[in-house]
Formats: structure tokens, C-alpha cells, sequence
């Protein structure tokens, strides 16, 4: 792999994991605190247990990227799918910010050569490129549910993180502009 190509990855995949974080946030903060812990039918997890999870994976995935596996030995996968009844949306917030941290540290430290060696998690090899794609999809899956979840509580009152629905040809006249996310 070229040095530019796989500089280049690695700003995408930089610049995807901020798109996620930013879009999920965007779902959050039109919610109530009460409404981050409403589940859609009993089989569903509420945005806070998403986030639990998120931040869980993150915690465990990125911490040591490089040298120790995915999968922490002191990570209790399970327990991320439930809630203390006291648990508010600061301790939300906080998991998030420090999972995201992680996330964001162990990519900036890693260097175009770094892309193709190899990582485990759950004691299976990965390139580093495998690796974190296979993360990329996954926040991009339980970003999806958040914001699911967040605009099927908010219903009407709703603010659409994306093109408003009926106002597609509205974007396609205007001048494109560099895409970000």
C-alpha cells in the first residue's frame, strides 16, 4: 500500500468516526434526559444502553490498538446492555466522551505503515485496515439505531440531521460544496 493512499485512509476513516460521533450527538441532543432510556418494544435498547455499548467497545477496542487484543480481558460485554437505575445523562455524556477519545488518539497515532499489520480481537487476526473498518461499520450500525430511535421518540418535532425530506432538488441546484461530516 502507497504511503499517500494509506494516509489517506486514514484521514477517511478519521473523518468517518467524527461523522458518526457528530450525527449520534445531533439524535441525542434533541432528546430529554428521560427519553435517552425509552426502548421501543422490550427487545430494543434504549439510546443509553446503546451508548454504554458504544463506549464499552471503544474503551476496550482502542486502548493498546496496537499491542494488545480487541477484546480486554476486563471487559464484561454483557453488563453494557444494562443500567443502574441512577445512571443520568452526565454519566452518558462521560462514557461517550471518553470512548470517542480513545477512538480518536489510537488513530492519530498511527502511522500509514502501521495499516497492514497485524492486530486480534477475540484473538483473530486483523490488519490494522481490517480492524478498523470492522469498527467504522459498527458505530455506523448503533449510530443508525440512535438516530432511529431519537426521531421515532421526537416524531414531528423532529430536526432532520440530514436534507429535509421534500427539499432534495433544492441541494441539487446549489453549488456544490466539499462534503463533510
Amino acid at each position: 500500500m502507497t504511503t499517500d493512499l494509506a494516509a489517506h485512509y486514514l484521514d477517511e476513516a478519521h473523518r468517518q468516526m467524527r461523522g458518526h460521533k457528530r450525527l449520534a450527538e445531533g439524535a441525542m441532543a434533541q432528546l430529554q434526559d428521560r427519553e435517552l432510556f425509552l426502548t421501543l418494544d422490550p427487545e430494543s435498547n434504549s439510546i443509553a444502553i446503546l451508548v454504554k455499548h458504544m463506549a464499552g467497545n471503544m474503551r476496550s477496542r482502542f486502548t493498546d490498538f496496537l499491542n494488545s487484543d480487541g477484546e480486554k480481558p476486563d471487559r464484561h460485554r454483557d453488563q453494557e446492555f444494562e443500567l443502574n437505575p441512577s445512571t443520568t445523562r452526565t454519566d452518558l455524556t462521560k462514557w461517550w466522551e471518553e470512548g470517542w477519545a480513545r477512538v480518536f488518539a489510537a488513530l492519530e497515532e498511527l502511522k500509514p505503515e502501521d495499516l497492514l499489520r497485524t492486530v486480534t480481537v477475540r484473538g483473530e487476526p486483523h490488519t490494522v485496515l481490517q480492524a478498523i473498518n470492522r469498527q467504522v461499520a459498527h458505530y455506523a450500525y448503533h449510530t443508525g439505531q440512535i438516530v432511529f430511535a431519537a426521531k421515532h421518540i421526537r416524531s414531528s418535532k423532529w430536526k432532520t440531521l440530514s436534507i429535509p425530506r421534500g427539499k432534495s432538488e433544492e441541494f441539487k441546484t446549489v453549488a456544490p460544496k466539499a462534503h463533510k461530516t
